[in-house]
């Protein structure tokens, strides 16, 4: 084990951040001014940094095997300078491609996703409240202006959505993967629809229950318990919305989302899918064992696919992209606000889940170093353009040539985005 700390040395030279390694037998790999110590308890622990497997360095940390003093920032910064290279590029092979798509097939049953689901979400509502905004939105938000905070960024995003989406009062509106109700509440107080969204989350389900009894929306916002494929198609939905959801669907069930999203809309309606997307056209997960680590960790089941990918898909189901937004450094900056917040109150995250009982309660402190370095690590990958973020608004044509405002549209979108800016 001593070959590998010349090694160590070598790598640790070219980074931008100084880090201090603290050695298994106590000795010290210090570079001056390092803001960042990793202090190994194991020498295999070491083998793997030296291998610049970075998702293998994160499980030993969480598992206690690796201690980490210093800010996430700091410590990303140094952690992208350690990767061997881009770890978006996977290998592409027929080989690898038929073993993802049989993974996909078995990982995504009704009863696999609604587990999945439970293992991410029911965490504890507390603990997601300590980090995200008051509204508990839980995906990326929109700095249309470079000085908003992360609530009115939140709120930008909600509007952004419901613009684009041109809500009417009165219209059947769906979202698929409601959240903690944020979207359903903004839809429904500012834009007068009738809200449907459904979650497989049972914390959230609770909790958007809640939100509209208290709102006094009972009658115009319902949320259901229920899984996208075990909704009835008889009446179909003026718009749908799909926020931070299809990262679960899984690329084996593309064609049977998009299918079911088809037969959901009705002619002429309008559906928005807004999801993290892979940097790589032909990609299956992070390299360095990063993937691995999310896998494991965060979100088991989770798949990212290129948006060319998920265009074919929606194309082939008889939707029309009619337009595309990549918001790919929003997300960066959102997952940052999520991670200085829960930085700067890890003692009061660690007691919220000690406090939760069962799982959470037994690895409190497992959960709570796992999401330090998920949210510190996906924000590096979303700046370094490893993944991406995209809003991907489509109709369901409706045949008729005639009777809209630009002949030819099928639809009610417009095909100009005034409505979106003004």
């Amino acid at each position: 084990m001593q070959s590998l700390i010349p090694k160590i040395e070598s790598q640790l030279s070219s980074l931008s951040v100084p880090i201090t390694l603290q050695l298994p037998d106590g000795r010290q790999v210090a570079k001056p001014g390092s803001r960042v110590t990793l202090a190994f308890n194991e020498w295999s622990a070491l083998a793997k940094l030296a291998g610049r497997q970075i998702g293998a360095i994160g499980e030993a940390y969480v598992e206690g095997r690796v201690q980490i003093e210093g800010a996430m920032r700091d410590l990303f910064d140094a952690a992208a300078g350690l990767l061997p290279g881009n770890p978006a590029e996977t290998n592409t092979g027929w080989w690898s491609r038929m073993q993802r798509r049989a993974k996909s097939r078995g990982s995504h049953s009704l009863g696999k996703d609604a587990a999945q689901i439970e293992f991410h979400y029911d965490v504890s509502d507390d603990f997601y409240a300590l980090w995200l905004d008051p509204r508990r939105v839980y995906s990326c938000a929109y700095f249309r202006e470079l000085d908003m905070t992360l609530a009115q960024a939140q709120e930008a995003k909600l509007d952004h959505i419901c613009r684009k989406l041109m809500l009417k009062p009165g219209e059947r509106y769906l979202d698929i993967g409601s959240g903690w109700g944020a979207l359903l509440m903004w839809a429904a107080e500012h834009y007068g629809v009738d809200a449907t969204g459904i979650t497989l989350s049972k914390n959230q389900h609770a909790h958007v229950q809640r939100l509209i009894e208290e709102k006094g929306l009972q009658g115009r916002v319902r949320v259901e318990l229920r899984d996208y494929r075990k909704l009835e198609t008889d009446r179909p939905y003026d718009k749908i919305s799909s926020i931070g959801m299809f990262e679960h669907v899984g690329s084996a069930n593309m064609p049977t989302y998009f299918r079911t999203i088809h037969a959901l809309l009705a002619p002429g309606g309008l559906v928005m899918n807004h999801g993290i997307t892979s940097g790589q056209l032909n990609y299956q997960q992070l390299g360095a064992g990063m993937g691995d680590f999310i896998e494991k960790y965060i979100f088991p089941g989770g798949e990212l696919l290129h948006v060319t990918h998920v265009l074919r898909e929606t194309a082939a189901a008889g939707l029309e992209m009619v337009d595309t937004e990549n918001l790919r450094p929003h997300y960066a900056r959102t997952l940052w606000a999520w991670s200085d917040a829960l930085e700067s109150q890890l003692d009061a995250a660690r007691d919220v889940l000690k406090r939760s009982g069962g799982r959470q309660g037994e690895n409190a402190e497992r959960i709570l170093r796992a999401y330090r370095l998920y949210l510190a690590g996906s924000a590096m990958s979303f700046e370094q353009g490893w993944i991406s973020l995209h809003q991907m608004l489509a109709t369901r044509p409706d045949g008729a040539v005639e009777g809209r405002p630009m002949r030819g549209s099928q639809s009610e979108y417009p095909f100009v985005r005034d409505h979106i800016y003004k």
